[in-house]
């Protein structure tokens, strides 16, 4: 991607699956729903995973996605390329960002 070396260091931290340094920045400040080349954090997040799950062919993973969302990222948010985290967990039929988006949202909905 011509974006890479642009990139915030919290997407650079995305793109390479880095989670421990993602969550030092998360926990540093930076802010769980920042946008860059298009798409949020959580976006990014769910698009690596399932990306990479299905250049490499194995198992779709959920690690990226749990921690951009347990720093606080809105799993409801669009980025500026419209696509939200729900529409890039269908499009890659990663059920278990798709769950645990679902659940983060169970649990912010009063009387769920």
């Amino acid at each position: 991607m011509d974006g890479e070396s642009s990139w915030t260091p919290a997407h650079h931290a995305v793109e390479m699956e880095d989670v421990e340094t993602l969550a030092r920045l998360l926990d540093s400040g930076v802010d769980p729903n920042e946008t860059d080349c298009g798409m949020t954090l959580l976006t990014h997040a769910i698009d690596i995973e399932g990306d990479g799950a299905m250049q490499s062919g194995e198992p779709l993973t959920v690690h990226t996605t749990a921690v951009v969302l347990a720093f606080g990222a809105d799993p409801e948010l669009s980025g500026p390329d419209g696509r939200t985290p729900a529409s890039v967990a269908e499009r890659y039929g990663h059920d278990l960002a798709a769950r645990l988006l679902r659940r983060h949202l169970d649990r912010q909905t009063p009387g769920a």
